[in-house]
């Protein structure tokens, strides 16, 4: 939809700023503060029901014990998320924001399930007392997802947290600059090279160094990379002030008092001449 906007409207000769979709990576190193890292993920893949595009909706641990654990803490902390009406609160989590919403990521649960994904934590059926017509469903978690899945590929939207495991950063930084999306990423460690490395060679137009949600402050650029974002110019920060303004450049001579003071004809430009 963003490249179709895009194209319709930069062919009108229109300026375009076109954010597309996501899919952000967090990245876990095994050196990584694990339950740091899960509390991280937590409001990240669930704060908003996942319907906000800095969501992270994927989870890549590197080496398998980084896998298991993080599975293990994140499933602690699911139990204890309170899931309720957002005019509570209290409530960690509130419900998606319609029912076609509530279908589409249940569709996605199925194709997870069905593609071979293990699906570590399942929200599905969560009745909420007084809201049993509500759009609810609790925190998904899905285990060992490959790069080919539906769940993987797609943005759900939805409170659905998908785990990769690969065997070092080289690959981990592969998966990520592989993916059609480039919006956000992160990456959980206490490696400076490795953060380094990290933020030098992903592909992706806001990164975070143990920040789940690399959303810039006003005064930078935000947008991502890819298909991500359609058109030359990010939102808000500098680029925002030339997106809605029209550069303009003056070029000034003055004349000598007295005529007859001028130097004669003059064939440079006149800001190279003397």
């Amino acid at each position: 939809m963003a490249e179709s906007i895009y194209r319709r409207a930069a062919a009108a000769g229109k300026r375009v700023q076109a954010l597309g979709g996501a899919k952000n990576h967090a990245v876990i190193l095994p050196d990584a503060d694990l339950a740091a890292s899960a509390d991280a993920l937590m409001g990240a893949a669930y704060g908003s029901c996942g319907q906000r595009c800095m969501a992270i909706s994927v989870a890549v641990c590197v080496g398998e014990g980084t896998g298991d654990h993080l599975v293990d803490l994140l499933r602690q902390r699911i139990a204890a998320l309170r899931v309720g009406p957002g005019s509570d609160n209290q409530n960690d989590m509130g419900p998606l924001v319609s029912r076609d919403s509530l279908d589409r990521v249940l569709g996605y649960i199925e194709q997870g399930i069905g593609q071979g994904a293990e699906l570590a934590v399942d929200g599905r059926g969560l009745i909420v007392p007084g809201y049993e017509n509500g759009f609810f469903i609790g925190a998904c978690l899905f285990d060992r997802v490959k790069p080919q899945m539906a769940i993987y590929q797609d943005e759900i939207f939805g409170p659905v947290l998908c785990l990769l495991r690969v065997d070092s950063l080289a690959e981990a930084i592969e998966l990520v600059n592989s993916h059609e999306y480039g919006n956000g990423a992160a990456l959980f460690t206490r490696d400076g090279e490795a953060a380094r490395r990290f933020s030098n060679e992903a592909q992706i137009g806001m990164v975070g160094i143990n920040v789940a949600l690399p959303v810039p402050v006003a005064s930078q650029s935000f947008g991502g990379w890819k298909r991500s974002l359609f058109g030359d110019l990010h939102v808000y920060g500098p680029d925002a002030i030339r997106f809605y303004t029209r550069r303009k450049t003056m070029t000034q001579r003055w004349l000598p008092r007295k005529p007859g003071d001028s130097a004669g004809p003059q064939f440079s430009f006149p800001s190279s001449g003397s």
